[in-house]
């Protein structure tokens, strides 16, 4: 059985996005920087929300080709490329860069993915980490939470019918006052 992490950088009230999406609060130095890119090197299969999807497809396909692109935009856009990834949306007609579509019932198909073996699964955007967090399909939790209070816009966390139970496995401190925290779901 696969693993499937939901992890986000989050401002210290919990939101993944401030009011409008905006995220300008959220930009990493270079060492949280380079620890996204080594997760996103170590990951078998991306699941992506819609927006997340037009975020991140919007900006890294050609990433590495800006001018002043540095080593560390240059290897994260080519990491992000060579990523398996799949987009759960009916709005997009087409992906690219080692994409699939997938329109029908996301929690069906995170199900299916969870029982297959391979490594492990991110999952990203608000709205699908619901739908899984909610369904029970979520391993592990990873925040990265920076030194903000945004006051509102979009949550870490949606509501829930049931406690979910975790266990902390994991801290790091990064510059900037920064603090990564991972937690397993006691199952």
């Amino acid at each position: 059985m696969r693993n499937l992490t939901f992890g986000m950088n989050v401002s210290v009230d919990g939101y993944i996005a401030a009011p409008g999406d905006d995220l300008g609060w959220s930009v990493p130095g270079d060492e949280l920087f380079q620890w996204w890119s080594d997760r996103v090197g170590a990951t078998d299969l991306a699941l992506y929300g819609r927006k997340l999807w037009e975020t991140m497809s919007s900006h890294w396909p050609t990433a590495d080709q800006q001018p002043g692109a540095t080593a560390a935009d240059i290897e994260f856009a080519r990491r992000w490329r060579d990523m398996r990834k799949m987009v759960f949306s009916s709005t997009p007609r087409t992906v690219d860069w080692n994409t699939r579509l997938v329109t029908g019932d996301a929690v069906t198909e995170i199900t299916r993915l969870k029982a297959d073996d391979g490594g492990f699964m991110d999952i990203g955007g608000a709205t699908l980490a619901a739908a899984a967090m909610r369904a029970g399909l979520i391993d592990e939790y990873l925040m990265v939470a920076h030194p903000v209070l945004v006051g509102g816009g979009t949550p870490f966390f949606t509501a829930l019918d049931n406690w979910v139970n975790l266990n902390l496995v994991e801290t790091r401190k990064f510059p900037d006052g920064v603090l990564m925290t991972r937690y397993e779901t006691r199952r």
